[in-house]
């Protein structure tokens, strides 16, 4: 593979328009862009929790879904294409179930935290949550391949049950909501 960027500055988005993959050039504050935008947002939070300590499995997918989003990105970045692979979702469904298997089941709500990978993949899930808001605004004026709805929802799931796994490392263990708690009721 050649140099893809040779000069990173080119300052022609200096007057608040972007080029698009295929040519086009689009406003930096279009759906699309903000779509691009949330996905790279995404993708940087997945490396950050890449960088605490996961499980080898848990660590292999998340990955594969920095890959996807890459892929994703580059679909948003080029209108029309399909980059996407449409089998991710299923993937996701599959390592959803192996790591739920190993989880009790859910009787109450959870709040973010219990250890720092597991607060860390809770970010990620909210700004997956985010990325995915966005991504039905820009399908709503330009729809966007049914495979990119699909994978996305089904990754805010995926992140829900990672973070529930990563809180239970080492002994650790979910921050319970509790309904009745106040503010300086000492509990």
């Amino acid at each position: 593979m050649g140099h893809r960027l040779s000069k990173i500055y080119t300052r022609t988005g200096d007057a608040g328009m972007t080029g698009l993959g295929d040519g086009s050039r689009t406003g930096k504050a279009s759906a699309r862009i903000e779509s691009i935008g949330e996905i790279d947002e995404l993708n940087s939070v997945l490396g950050l929790l890449r960088t605490c300590v996961l499980p080898a499995a848990l660590d292999a997918t998340l990955l594969d879904v920095q890959h996807d989003l890459f892929d994703l990105g580059g679909e948003l970045a080029i209108p029309g294409s399909t980059l996407l692979d449409p089998t991710g979702s299923e993937r996701l469904e599959a390592a959803i179930d192996a790591l739920n298997g190993e989880l009790p089941a859910l009787k109450e709500f959870i709040l973010p935290g219990g250890n720092r990978a597991a607060a860390v993949c809770h970010l990620a899930r909210s700004v997956c949550r985010r990325a995915e808001r966005s991504l039905v605004r820009l399908n709503a004026t330009e729809p966007l391949a049914p495979a990119v709805a699909a994978y996305i929802n089904r990754l805010s799931d995926y992140l829900f049950v990672a973070a529930r796994t990563l809180a239970r490392m080492d002994g650790g263990a979910e921050v319970l909501w509790e309904r009745s708690r106040r503010p300086g009721s000492g509990r």
